[in-house]
């Protein structure tokens, strides 16, 4: 029974991993094939505007419940899963705002400004939860006195760079929407879009590791 529990962990954390890394390729991929898109959005939440507005809310909600049910090895764990669902749930939930382009095809909603922040604080609080799993819960060991084998040794490593790599987006998205002139001056580039394909990427990879997808114990 325990090692049935085992699997189902190990299951769990490669789908939630997997969906990370697929969510914004899906996305972006199915705009362009089944939508009026020609390019990317200017970030992954504009998705929720276009034709694949099904498809966002769908996938994350699916990521924030396998979040939801992750039980993990301790409280600490099990709590820190069900704020990371919860989060993921009100970014799906609550929509950012429109940006009318050819792609936006809810143009008539009307998106209250409490929403837009709930979704943003949601969204970046989201990432910070999951960047903690990686640097501060995924890198701990069954046993305290255990000594740690060199595969864990480098899934910690990678646990580690993964989790940074979010918070370094994190804070660059910060200073990109708080330091006047940024945004007008790169905004073309649609750098919110890429770092937060990034993270999610660094998100999902670290997760993929986690269910002993690659560095498994011998």
């Amino acid at each position: 029974m325990k090692n049935s529990y085992a699997l189902s962990y190990l299951a769990l954390r490669k789908i939630v991993g997997f969906l990370g890394i697929t969510f914004p390729i899906i996305l972006i991929l199915g705009a362009i094939a089944f939508g009026a898109c020609k390019g990317v959005q200017a970030s992954i939440s504009d998705y929720h505007n276009t034709s694949m507005r099904d498809v966002f809310t769908g996938i994350l909600c699916a990521m924030s419940l396998f979040l939801f049910a992750y039980a993990g090895y301790d409280k600490l764990d099990f709590w820190m899963a069900k704020l990371c669902g919860i989060l993921g749930f009100m970014v799906a939930i609550f929509p950012d705002g429109l940006d009318d382009n050819e792609c936006t095809i809810y143009v008539n909603q009307i998106i209250p400004p409490w929403m837009e922040k709930v979704h943003l604080y949601s969204a970046g609080a989201f990432f910070l939860v999951l960047a903690y799993f990686s640097i501060f819960l995924f890198t701990k060991s069954n046993k305290a006195t255990a000594a740690q084998t060199a595969q864990k040794k480098k899934r910690n490593l990678i646990y580690k760079i993964c989790g940074y790599i979010m918070v370094v987006c994190i804070v660059i998205l910060l200073l990109y929407f708080q330091i006047p002139g940024l945004k007008e001056k790169f905004e073309k580039y649609s750098p919110v879009l890429f770092l937060e394909i990034i993270a999610l990427w660094a998100f999902g990879f670290s997760w993929l590791v986690k269910g002993e997808t690659i560095l498994k114990d011998k």
